[in-house]
């Protein structure tokens, strides 16, 4: 009788214990998003608080589009936004092991991606890549993608940034960087050439960094890349009622509203991103 009891009393436990589990769940308000903080102007740390920066855990405040586009969705979904810092090469496996709700960092949408992310429509298009050079260099000249070929020239790691880089033929294409920062250390140092970019990242950086410059490139000279951003929801996910509320609240922002807060989270970043 005296383990038939205590089988019951744990049954009772273990079952009061699965409830309270369902309904930690389903009483969640939070929206939790991944993102670097350090790919500006899409997403940066900040020291101060402001109306547009969310304050993340170990100090500090992350800003920028990514966040300001994030709380819009929270609000829409009557969440509380919680913005969680992750490297790049961690928001994938946070997102799948539960983690975070969403990626909103900055990412395109691919082939390779979309085997293991759910994606929403695009968010951002920056309409083209481009490079970053220093401001009294040769490079600043170039119109012409080809020109770079025998140049030094870098990426970010598993990002677009570094893939398109083989466009060039002959380029000595530099081990890629895990972070624009470092990329951007590596340009100003003079270890690289030039640095790949979509334009509102490279307003951003040429803006705080007065001797750096960005150059485009003539039609049919340029990059072949899909300068597309999406948000990130976990695998199967599509077509379930929480994607299709982050659709919808994503639709819900129209091209002026997405125009203006890029150009406030160009204007806001630090000196130096």
């Amino acid at each position: 009788m005296k383990k038939i009891f205590i089988l019951a009393v744990c049954f009772i436990l273990l079952t009061g214990c699965g409830g309270t589990n369902e309904e930690v769940v389903e009483n969640d308000n939070t929206f939790r998003v991944g993102m670097e903080c350090a790919y500006a102007p899409f997403n940066y740390q900040v020291s101060q608080a402001s109306d547009s920066a969310v304050e993340i855990d170990g100090g500090g405040y992350c800003d920028g589009y990514d966040v300001m586009i994030a709380q819009r969705i929270a609000d829409s979904l009557g969440r509380e936004l919680e913005v969680k810092m992750i490297s790049w090469n961690g928001l994938q496996v946070a997102l799948n092991a539960g983690e975070i709700d969403a990626i909103i960092a900055g990412m395109t949408a691919n082939e390779e991606r979309e085997q293991g992310i759910d994606f929403t429509d695009p968010y951002y298009d920056s309409h083209g890549m481009i490079m970053i050079v220093r401001a009294d260099s040769e490079e600043a000249e170039y119109t012409d993608i080809q020109q770079f070929s025998g140049k030094n020239v870098v990426g970010q790691l598993n990002t677009n940034y570094d893939s398109v880089i083989d466009q060039i033929e002959g380029v000595n294409h530099v081990t890629p960087r895990q972070t624009y920062p470092e990329m951007i250390l590596a340009l100003k140092s003079g270890d690289v050439d030039a640095i790949t970019a979509e334009v509102a990242v490279a307003e951003g950086i040429v803006a705080a960094n007065s001797d750096l410059t960005y150059i485009t490139f003539e039609e049919g000279e340029g990059f072949e890349a899909d300068t597309t951003v999406s948000i990130g929801l976990k695998e199967g996910s599509r077509g379930s009622e929480f994607f299709d509320q982050v659709q919808e609240a994503l639709a819900a922002i129209d091209d002026e509203t997405r125009a203006e807060l890029m150009a406030q989270a160009v204007n806001n970043q630090p000196a130096g991103e």
